[in-house]
Formats: structure tokens, sequence, C-alpha cells
């Protein structure tokens, strides 16, 4: 299926293809923070129509993980996973028209994943 998205405020746009069969929450200490609703999408479905100079990126713990998020409203809008780096975690409340209670919810229990001490530690 294809579904198009913005953050709030439409500085970033994306598009994407693909079978959304469920969303996932992770409770690490970023996602839980940001509380939001993943899609997962292969990388290579995924691209941005609008807005590559708005997006910034976050990197913390390994520096694997690519978080982006708008410079201007500061919506997160999707991540490039440490783990799985052919996959991306799209922002399900930032895709146009979609109703994110139309899935199952997966809990990925992130809490439990192995952080990376700084160097100096």
């Amino acid at each position: 299926m294809h579904y198009t998205g913005t953050c709030h405020c439409g500085a970033v746009a994306f598009a994407f293809d693909a079978e959304l069969d469920e969303l996932v929450r992770c409770d690490c200490s970023l996602c839980g923070k940001r509380n939001a609703l993943m899609a997962t999408v292969p990388k290579g479905n995924f691209r941005l129509t609008r807005g590559d100079q708005a997006l910034r990126l976050y990197r913390w713990n390994s520096g694997v993980a690519l978080h982006y998020f708008c410079g201007t409203c500061g919506i997160y809008v999707y991540h490039q996973r440490r783990s799985y780096p052919a996959l991306l975690s799209v922002n399900a409340c930032c895709i146009d028209g979609f109703d994110p209670e139309s899935l199952p919810l997966r809990r990925v229990d992130g809490r439990s994943m192995t952080t990376v001490a700084a160097p100096d530690q």
C-alpha cells in the first residue's frame, strides 16, 4: 500500500510503500520519552519528498541508529534502526489519514537492550 506523511509543520514530507501489519512501541530511554508508535518500513521503500534540509539528526548510545526529527516543529519523523539497518521505523502518527488504532500494537522491551558505555567510562 502507498502512504504519505508529514511532520506537524509540513516542512518534512515523505512517502513509502509497505504492507503494515502492526505498530511498535518501544520503552527504551529515547522512545519512552518521545512516545511514538512506529511502523516498520523497508529502507528502500521510503523516500523524502520534501524537507531534507529541515531534518535534524540525533544519535545516542552506540551512534549507529539514526534518529531524524524536524528542526522546525521538533516532531520525530523516522529512524534507521541499530539492530536492523535495512529497516526504518516511521512515526505512524505522521502518516496522512492513518488511524494508529487500526493495527495491533507490539511492545518492545527496549529498556533491556544493551547500552554502550561512553569512551571515558
